[in-house]
């Protein structure tokens, strides 16, 4: 029920920063989104889906992408999105300017939260074969780290840098969109991957209904370190029985999941 009233709080927001510009032949709003099996994906196609629906009162077409946290918010910044979804620790980082490699703009402090929706716990996903039981034990396999540009690669990093880590202490450190790593996964190409995202998820399903998967524990020290010195970071649990070859709960950490906007930004385009 809160998600709803979020979803239609939202699509009567884009209507209405749109419909306050002046008039053109048609209006377009484009929200950044992620991976099609991603939960970012179904929130902006939920949003685009109220704004359309409402066509014979307003010019407004909704569109959404598939880029990812870090993508969504250079979108914004570079006008190339209107809005866009990304994880509570990048709008942290785009807002302060404290992670140039991601943003090499520097501090955006033009960037707005409109609303939060839930939390996403970091989830590792592993083959029951591959021997993974623990985070630590990645190191030295075959690794789906995230392709560039998305929450799930960003927070990766993050968590490698703690630990010491480069990709070069992966077997294999792979860049597949969220889409393709579970095929991937039961395709034994790859040992193991990682995915920020909200709980039940569709490719986490896939994965341990198509070969014999496990959910792995992401709590040690350094995480716990990373909840206590970062308020955009908070532990988080993945409960037992949701997925196939998990039955107990999983301790893990996670971010939150935000829309965004830049004041003022809303693009127009005539239709001919």
């Amino acid at each position: 029920m809160y998600l709803r009233k979020t979803l239609l709080a939202s699509a009567a927001f884009v209507v209405a920063t749109a419909v306050s510009l002046p008039a053109a032949a048609e209006k377009f709003v484009t929200i950044g989104t992620g991976g099609q099996t991603g939960v970012y994906y179904q929130v902006g196609g939920a949003i685009c889906r109220l704004v359309n629906r409402g066509t014979k009162t307003h010019d407004i077409k909704c569109t959404h992408t598939t880029g990812g946290s870090v993508k969504n918010i250079n979108g914004i910044r570079a006008g190339d999105l209107d809005m866009g979804v990304a994880q509570s620790d990048w709008q942290y980082h785009a807002y302060n300017g404290t992670a140039p490699d991601q943003f090499p703009d520097g501090a955006f402090k033009e960037l707005r939260a409109v609303f939060s929706v839930h939390q996403e716990p970091f989830t590792v996903v592993a083959r029951a074969d591959s021997g993974i039981k623990t985070f630590a034990d990645l190191k030295g396999k075959r690794v789906n780290v995230g392709n560039p540009g998305s929450g799930q690669r960003g927070t990766m990093e993050v968590v490698m840098a703690k630990m010491g880590w480069t990709m070069a202490d992966f077997a294999l450190a792979s860049e597949l969109k969220s889409s393709e790593q579970s095929a991937a996964l039961c395709d034994n190409k790859i040992d193991a991957m990682v995915f920020t995202v909200g709980h039940p998820n569709g490719s986490i399903q896939e994965a341990t209904t198509s070969c014999d998967a496990v959910i792995v524990t992401v709590d040690n020290d350094v995480t716990r370190k990373l909840i206590a010195d970062n308020a955009y970071y908070a532990a988080a649990e993945i409960p037992g029985g949701m997925y196939k070859g998990t039955d107990t709960a999983v301790k893990t950490f996670g971010v939150g999941e935000r829309l965004f906007r830049q004041p003022k930004r809303i693009r127009r385009r005539s239709i001919k």
